[in-house]
């Protein structure tokens, strides 16, 4: 199989659009909140494309080189997972020329733009349920959804029973991908936009769509369309059926915080980390490891500021170890920064634009990491190397290797000083010297091994 050549480069900001910046008030919804106000399941606060564009300077500031936007499509929500029109840009978020502005722009500065595509469902206002309700057993669209009986009782208290929506929710109404009407509806808005120049898409619930011959299809018409399009399915466990040549290049890879957070929150110990995370290996191809989403938070997630209880060492070894690892780093707008906030709709706050609500220097060191693994071809596309694991002490070392290129990353995942020795005889000479990537620091390999002290909760990138 061939998944898209960039993504293994690619590093990733994630955005959901109606909270990282408002730049057209004139799109504004006649019931705004105030920016920064307590996110909920209804409010809108005013982002939009428009605030994207005039922050995008913050974005290549910051190194990224691929944006994934929460939907943008037309629907009566805030998230706009209940999509109303699949061929509109909402226009509480502006227009499709603010679209075209916003790709053009990315793609200038070669900044990659992922959108979130919604397929298991859609809202109640979408043109073939609109109709269903309309003309009831009479609809030409009775059987775009699994309808039960009539009338629908769309609204109103209680489950959705009549018809099937997306965790009985009545709002999220199910489509019958099964019907090849739907099918040719949907394919037709996923080659429509990558068409337009989007790079590829979020998968939203996929597995809802317990069909391989959907997702085959699927993949078939947007790699026809650009061959370089990247597919990602949102799968929370570890699951090979969802990573090959007939699904998806790579999927949100949750399976690689959960191991970090239950490390990090002494759920569980580093020998258990490091077994978890270099196990994952075994489960999927090369190719599609290296081609996951890999991420520490999302608008599904609670903060990863939060997660560590605020402690910012923490928060810095979570993001050194995340752009050491293979496959295509993510941030979620704000974690660079220390964004707290709890489940969803909580972890959906406005982005704090003022510095000095921003947690200490988190994102000059996460810039620090950016320029680390763009700087280190090792750090992206290299073999990844147990070196040793410490239980006693909490330390995790292993090495990313590419050809000559080798970069050592040794973790001090406890509450202690350790002055670790590293075993280094097997990638390096005796009186070699290495340095920090970060500060530029000497280092010497003598008698077969690296000295480095490590204060709690810090690593170091040596090379």
């Amino acid at each position: 199989m061939s998944t898209p050549y960039w993504l293994q480069d690619a590093i990733f900001y994630q955005i959901f659009p109606d909270r990282f910046s408002n730049g057209d008030p004139s799109n504004n919804p006649a019931n705004i909140d105030k920016w920064g106000a307590p996110p909920t399941i209804w409010n809108y606060q005013g982002g939009d494309l428009r605030g994207i564009l005039q922050r995008f300077d913050y974005l290549l500031d910051l190194g990224i080189n691929a944006l994934y936007l929460n939907p943008i499509f037309q629907a009566p929500s805030n998230h706009r997972y209940n999509t109303t029109d699949y061929y509109k840009i909402d226009p509480r978020l502006g227009t499709m020329l603010d679209f075209h502005a916003l790709l053009d722009l990315a793609h200038r500065n070669n900044v990659r733009v992922v959108l979130d595509g919604v397929f298991n469902h859609c809202s109640r206002g979408f043109f073939a349920f609109n109709d269903v309700l309309e003309n009831g057993e009479f609809s030409a669209y009775r059987d775009w959804f699994h309808v039960h009986r009539f009338p629908l009782e769309a609204y109103g208290p209680g489950d959705a029973i009549h018809y099937d929506g997306w965790w009985m929710l009545k709002s999220l109404p199910k489509f019958n991908t099964n019907n090849p009407e739907v099918r040719r509806y949907l394919m037709g808005v996923a080659r429509y936009w990558v068409e337009r120049g989007i790079d590829g898409w979020r998968l939203d619930v996929p597995n809802e769509i317990n069909d391989d011959s959907f997702w085959a299809e699927f993949r078939q018409v947007v790699k026809a369309a650009n061959r370089d399009a990247c597919l990602i399915g949102e799968i929370w466990n570890a699951d090979p059926r969802w990573a090959n040549d007939t699904h998806f290049d790579g999927l949100m890879h949750y399976p690689v915080r959960d191991a970090l957070l239950d490390c990090f929150n002494n759920k569980s110990t580093i020998t258990q980390f490091a077994d978890t995370v270099e196990g994952l290996f075994e489960i999927y191809p090369r190719e599609n490891i290296y081609s996951m989403y890999v991420t520490l938070g999302s608008h599904d997630t609670e903060r990863l500021c939060s997660m560590l209880g605020g402690n910012l060492a923490k928060l810095k070894l979570a993001f050194q170890f995340l752009f050491a690892y293979p496959g295509a780093p993510a941030i979620y707008y704000g974690d660079e920064v220390g964004l707290e906030g709890g489940k969803d709709p909580d972890c959906r706050r406005a982005f704090p634009w003022d510095p000095a609500d921003w947690k200490a220097d988190l994102r000059p060191w996460v810039q620090s990491l950016i320029t680390a693994r763009k700087g280190r071809a090792s750090l992206r596309r290299g073999e990844y190397t147990r070196i040793t694991v410490d239980q006693a002490n909490g330390v995790y070392a292993f090495a990313r290797i590419l050809g000559g290129e080798k970069t050592l990353i040794a973790l001090n995942a406890s509450d202690k000083t350790v002055n670790a020795q590293i075993p280094a005889q097997t990638l390096w000479k005796e009186g070699q010297t290495l340095r920090n990537l970060i500060n530029g620091t000497p280092f010497s390999i003598s008698h077969g091994q690296i000295n480095v002290s490590l204060v709690p909760w810090t690593g170091i990138y040596l090379g």
